[in-house]
């Protein structure tokens, strides 16, 4: 089995690079990790060229301090399974060590309690007197946020707790709750990361619960739903919800685009429209044949 990228893998990897201060506060709240106290924290390059035509990459790269005296990198890595030698992470903390000549930690984040048991090991690195320990964030590391103004103040952390703790429905209806509180442009983020790093039954818990309240359907993947709202909807909802699914995918809306979408008062063209959003490649897209047509 190998640790290929996966939606789980991707939305854990995307939660550290929205905000990086998330893996400092991992170390110091959760994993008990002192760290240099500076509010400079940034992402960097996470290739480093070791010799001419040998690369190395990790998942994610955070830098403490300024960028001319750096001092403390983390080294964030994704494991879903055991594929990965730990070798290797004693390699990207030696290697990142050279490049920035700063104390460097590496945060193995891991889903599955048996692999992060596996990671938490000392990692004997073949070179005498380098033995790396690295800290491992598993399942039982990650708590079960079932308070809804805690999850909307660390909705990063809810995300995660969704992911592992799911099954319970408090934590869901949590994270939920928390939603709300967000910004419209922050809250279908974190649904989608929630959603894609979920099992199948946690998802469906999801889906319940959003269609169970008068919250917004931001989910592209809540569409099946999304009609039930939008029947009772207005109009200018509808285009709100169908601009909301395109942010939630990263895609970038051209102003007549957006004109084109508010200014639609034909609620079974938005539906569409919803629908489509999900799979195109590019906003303009959005509109068919018979769309065109009427122009």
């Amino acid at each position: 089995m190998s640790d290929v990228p996966s939606p789980r893998h991707d939305s854990l990897i995307n939660l550290f690079r929205d905000r990086p201060e998330l893996a400092v506060e991992i170390l110091r709240d959760l994993l008990g990790q002192d760290l240099p106290a500076t509010p400079l924290v940034r992402l960097e390059n996470t290739t480093f060229n070791t010799r001419p035509s040998d690369d190395i990459e990790a998942d994610l790269v955070v830098v403490l301090g300024p960028p001319a005296a750096p001092a403390h990198a983390i080294i964030v890595e994704i494991q879903q399974d055991k594929s990965k030698n730990p070798r290797q992470l004693a390699r990207y903390a030696a290697a990142l060590w050279l490049l920035l000549g700063c104390d460097v930690t590496v945060l193995v984040v891991c889903p599955d309690a048996r692999t992060a048991e596996y990671y938490a090991r000392p990692i004997d690195s073949g070179l005498t007197g380098y033995r790396l320990q690295a800290c491992v964030l598993g399942p039982d590391g990650i708590p079960a946020i079932t308070d809804p103004q805690q999850a909307a103040a660390r909705p990063e952390l809810a995300a995660m707790a969704v992911m592992v703790h799911g099954r319970q429905r408090k934590v869901v209806e949590a994270f939920a709750a928390a939603l709300a509180e967000l910004p419209d442009d922050h809250a279908p983020k974190y649904y989608e990361h929630a959603y894609s790093m979920s099992a199948p039954e946690v998802r469906r818990l999801l889906e319940e619960i959003m269609t169970s309240t008068t919250w917004p359907v931001y989910s592209p993947f809540a569409r099946e739903h999304y009609g039930r709202g939008l029947e009772e909807g207005k109009a200018e909802e509808a285009a709100r919800l169908v601009l909301l699914v395109l942010a939630a995918r990263g895609l970038q809306v051209p102003d007549d685009v957006r004109a084109r979408i508010t200014a639609c008062t034909d609620l079974a063209r938005l539906e569409s429209w919803a629908t489509r959003a999900v799979t195109v490649q590019a906003a303009p897209d959005l509109f068919g044949e018979l769309d065109e047509t009427d122009r």
